[in-house]
């Protein structure tokens, strides 16, 4: 299960408490919202979680695809950067 920090949750109470409050217009109390919030914790998280790992992945993928743009390093360069003249033996 996914869990959070006691802050994360205490914040997340109050908001489902006003999120109640306001738009359900009904008072709902600390143990309520708190298994409320553990509801969401245990069914729905999970599902937010994997997604926000795949848009990750997917982000990374496209990074690493472009990687080999970013450091590539052309091979055998020192003629051309000497203007490609071919000098002859003395």
């Amino acid at each position: 299960m996914i869990e959070l920090p006691k802050e994360a949750r205490e914040r997340a109470i109050l908001s489902i408490q006003r999120y109640a409050e306001e738009n359900l217009e009904e008072k709902m109390g600390n143990i309520a919202a708190g298994a409320l919030l553990g509801f969401f914790l245990q069914e729905i998280a999970p599902s937010v979680y994997n997604q926000a790992v795949a848009d990750v992945q997917e982000k990374l993928q496209a990074r690493v695809a472009e990687l080999d743009l970013e450091v590539h390093e052309d091979e055998f360069g020192y003629w051309r950067a000497q203007g490609g003249v071919r000098r002859g033996r003395t």
